[in-house]
């Protein structure tokens, strides 16, 4: 009878001690997926800003950036300000996209999965490209109208 005791105590010690351990790892890992969701979270909003899908992003956020990298290239020649800014421009945008995949995946994502960044960057690269063409194309056929920017800069004979 004695025994069956010890062994019962002995059961008893075990399943308190996987209880503990069990309340300690789900914490853990409950804070691990918090912080990833909000990262991803971070990570979504920050690239939507950035990205081409936000319409009113472009006056306060990427012409400023792209401006300013313009400015920087200029200043080893001034000729490179137009095309450095129409990179950076293009720059910002494709880190939006990139931003908001990163974010997306943190977020919705169930299991962890081995990412690729050169196939993400690659996807984030084409995207962009794609959008940029599609706007060269529309306002091209006139369906979008461009402002004329740099009309006071052109020299009439």
């Amino acid at each position: 009878m004695e025994s069956v005791q010890k062994v019962e105590q002995e059961l008893s010690i075990v399943e308190d001690g996987r209880q503990e351990q069990s309340q300690q790892t789900i914490p853990d890992e409950l804070k691990t997926d918090i912080f990833k969701k909000l990262r991803g979270g971070f990570f979504l909003v920050l690239g939507y800003l950035l990205s081409p899908l936000c319409w009113w992003n472009d006056l306060i956020i990427n012409l400023p950036i792209a401006y300013g990298f313009g400015y920087v290239c200029s200043l080893f020649s001034p000729k490179l300000f137009i095309p450095s800014a129409i990179a950076g421009y293009w720059i910002s945008n494709v880190i939006g996209i990139l931003m908001m995949q990163f974010g997306s995946q943190d977020m919705f994502q169930k299991e962890p999965k081995e990412r690729n960044l050169k196939k993400e960057i690659f996807s984030g690269l084409i995207s962009s490209t794609v959008y940029t063409l599609v706007i060269v194309a529309l306002i091209q056929l006139k369906i979008l109208d461009a402002p004329d920017l740099f009309s006071s800069l052109v020299i009439s004979p």
